[in-house]
């Protein structure tokens, strides 16, 4: 680097300029002089040497902006009717919910780099990007006015089936369901047609995938004290509620935000295992058969356009409702189709107990008392809470109320025979606005439905002597009250699986008789349903029929 003694009147630009150097590589070797239009008479100047003249002088190209087709214009990436129409599916999936989810995550966990095409179709719209208990502006209150506004009160024009409600949108209800995630009974497989064995391997695996335990009450001193006093006291099977619900903390840059489950888990996982195309506002409305063969679904987009996927395996996961209504439409033959429609006769109470009776620290509670031989239901419970807000969970955000008295609601899910004389059928004289017959229900209870109900009731009330907590009266309504058929969000068997198909609709793998590669993966396969809330069930048996079709493609 040479040295240069700056001439009288000299500054930094008049060197550069003068000795053809470029200014900014000057104020570079020369971080003494502060300014290039001082005069520096007198003072030494360095000037640049090759080296840094070279590296200086590498070209530096402009950033380039992300083009409009590298964009994602939702929080999952979506494929057009129209691209998913030029492509010939392995499998098919109609519906996002439990069924639907479960299904394609198993897809991806078993085809992984297969190359295998796979697409998803969903009739509902992107409502919510994972369980609602997630987001943090909502609480107990906020989840019941949403769930009521966003979901179809399909019930009111169903008066034999006056509480349903029907959720279409991607996630189906597992954006809002009540993640309580217990095992049927065993005695319940009795009749199935499967091994006992296989329907627990598959639990096993459901549960792993959905991160069900019973770690989210772990510590609760409420969830400790009212264990002890129905064990105690004619209870002893009472315990935790399976929950699922992922409670790692966030390390390494690892997030751990999707705490509790929902179908859009199990999509999250195919996304980042297996490439699959996924429509939304994609309404099915028939499945197209050729000599017992399926072969493709025709679907409708919202302006109402037309358009025949192709697939050579297509697994309808609709729910208990739409999944018959589609087949019988579609002119599929069963005498089994859309009957043997199951629920939970389900009451509702509410306790209170004093608050001193606990410690400083309260904690949350889940508790429950599964189906037995003797007793054919399934109690819960859950809290504690207010006359305005329950805390079996709660925001971060929110600051939980000082209570004198605590509330514990409590619920009975009673076992409901699975009849024949229970179905949908297609209404010839409405439709919805793509054409296709919208459906009514008969339903009844049965005279043995009846008689658990009654004894549900008892058991209330025994619960609440066990647990020295009284029955309140809330709302003007009776200490005791029996919601509408369909109010318990349950239902089930419209499609039951079975060796007979003049008694079921599937095979026992979910395959509908006589039409190879059409499949059901929902709750309408079940061919009873016990006291058990049903989603893992629900999950375990998709993850069943995802490993047949693996095997039947192979």
């Amino acid at each position: 680097m040479r040295v240069y003694v700056a001439k009288s009147g000299d500054s930094l630009l008049k060197i550069s300029e003068t000795h053809k150097i470029d200014l900014n590589k000057l104020l570079i070797v020369n971080p003494h002089i502060s300014s290039p239009m001082m005069n520096i008479t007198g003072s030494k100047v360095y000037f640049p040497s090759s080296p840094i003249s070279d590296t200086l002088q590498t070209p530096i190209s402009e950033c380039p902006l992300p083009s409009p087709s590298d964009l994602l214009s939702s929080w999952i990436p979506l494929t057009s009717l129209e691209q998913m129409a030029d492509t010939d599916y392995d499998v098919l999936i109609v519906g996002s919910g439990a069924g639907g989810g479960s299904v394609l995550r198993r897809l991806a966990e078993q085809w992984l780099n297969s190359g295998k095409k796979v697409g998803m179709i969903e009739a509902g719209s992107l409502l919510l990007p994972t369980h609602v208990r997630n987001i943090p502006t909502v609480n107990d209150t906020r989840f019941s006015q949403y769930f009521h506004t966003v979901s179809k009160w399909t019930g009111k024009y169903l008066p034999d089936f006056p509480g349903a409600r029907q959720l279409f949108a991607l996630g189906g209800r597992t954006l809002f369901w009540g993640m309580s995630a217990p095992r049927m009974d065993d005695s319940e497989f009795f009749d199935w047609p499967m091994p006992l064995k296989e329907m627990k391997y598959y639990y096993n695996i459901a549960e792993k995938i959905m991160r069900v335990s019973t770690a989210y009450m772990e510590g609760s001193s409420i969830q400790e004290i009212l264990l002890k006093r129905l064990h105690e006291n004619g209870f002893p099977e009472a315990r935790d509620v399976p929950t699922p619900a992922d409670l790692e903390v966030t390390k390494y840059g690892q997030i751990h935000s999707d705490v509790f489950w929902s179908s859009i888990s199990a999509l999250a996982y195919a996304l980042n295992r297996m490439p699959f195309d996924l429509a939304v506002n994609a309404r099915a409305v028939e499945v197209i058969v050729e000599q017992n063969e399926v072969v493709g679904i025709r679907v409708m987009s919202p302006n109402k356009r037309a358009y025949v996927l192709k697939a050579k395996t297509i697994v309808l996961s609709g729910s208990t409702f739409e999944t018959p209504r589609l087949l019988l439409h579609s002119g599929i033959k069963g005498r089994a189709i859309g009957h043997y429609l199951t629920n939970h006769s389900l009451l509702l109470a509410t306790a209170k107990v004093s608050r001193q009776q606990f410690p400083e620290v309260l904690g949350t509670l889940s508790i429950f008392i599964p189906q037995t031989k003797k007793h054919l239901y399934q109690i819960q419970m859950g809290g504690p809470g207010g006359e305005d807000q329950w805390y079996l969970w709660y925001s971060q955000y929110e600051e939980k109320a000082l209570l004198d008295e605590l509330l514990i609601g409590i619920s009975a899910f009673g076992k409901v025979e699975s009849r024949f004389e229970n179905y949908i059928t297609l209404d010839p004289n409405k439709q919805d606005k793509y054409g296709v017959p919208k459906i009514n229900v008969n339903f009844s209870y049965s005279k043995q439905d009846t008689e658990i109900i009654h004894q549900m009731a008892a058991a209330l009330n025994q619960v609440s002597s066990a647990m020295q907590a009284p029955l309140i009266v809330p709302n003007n309504r009776q200490a005791i009250c029996l919601m509408p058929p369909g109010g318990d969000y349950h239902e089930v068997g419209t499609c039951r699986m079975g060796d007979d198909p003049h008694t079921s609709v599937t095979n026992r793998y979910g395959q509908v008789h006589g039409v190879a590669g059409l499949y059901v993966a929902d709750n309408s396969v079940f061919p009873s349903m016990g006291a058990a809330n049903p989603t893992l069930t629900t999950v375990a048996l998709s993850i069943r029929t995802a490993d047949y079709i693996v095997n039947q493609l192979k």
